[in-house]
Order: C-alpha cells, then sequence, then structure tokens
C-alpha cells in the first residue's frame, strides 16, 4: 500500500503548473518626454518559467501604448510549497 502511495505522489511525468504570484516593474519613456522614464507596476497570477500572462501584456503593451519600454524587472512567489509545521510548546486541556 505505501508503495502505491508513493508512486502517486512521486510522479516525474506529471506536468503540475508553477503558479505565482509575478510581480513586474515596468520602466518606459514618457511618449512626450522621451528623456524621463515612468515606472509601471503589474501583477497577476502567472506560470513559471515561461510567463505567459506577463508575456501577452507585454505584447499588448508594445502594440497599444504608446510609450516605448525601458525595462522590465520581475519578481515571482511561489504559491504551492511544502507544509510549513511546527509542534506547539505546551500542554492544552479542553473541559
Amino acid at each position: 500500500m505505501l508503495q502505491e502511495i508513493e508512486s502517486f505522489v512521486r510522479v516525474p511525468e506529471l506536468n503540475v503548473p508553477d503558479w505565482r504570484l509575478t510581480t513586474a516593474e515596468i520602466l518606459y519613456h514618457l511618449p512626450d518626454h522621451p528623456g524621463v522614464l515612468q515606472s509601471f507596476l503589474w501583477q497577476k497570477l502567472d506560470r513559471a518559467p515561461v510567463f505567459p500572462e506577463l508575456t501577452r501584456f507585454l505584447q499588448f503593451w508594445t502594440r497599444e501604448i504608446e510609450g516605448p519600454l525601458h525595462s522590465v524587472r520581475v519578481a515571482s512567489a511561489a504559491l504551492i510549497r511544502p507544509a510549513e509545521l511546527r509542534y506547539a510548546d505546551g500542554q492544552f486541556r479542553l473541559h
């Protein structure tokens, strides 16, 4: 029984997307003042390492928005992590 559980849990072929809270800081040039940079923050759930939502948004930006991109800085935090457990110190009594 234990081997069946381990084989289910450790399936390398199981392709579970790595959903992450992704934040991008986008620096772009103002259309009227190209020497001035403006900052824009974008945040959404996205799949690492490809980040299709961010890629789609940047494609939209270059296609529809007049401010040319200067740079994009990306940070992401995993939503699914190993369980963080700790033992409680003390004794608790109910009635």
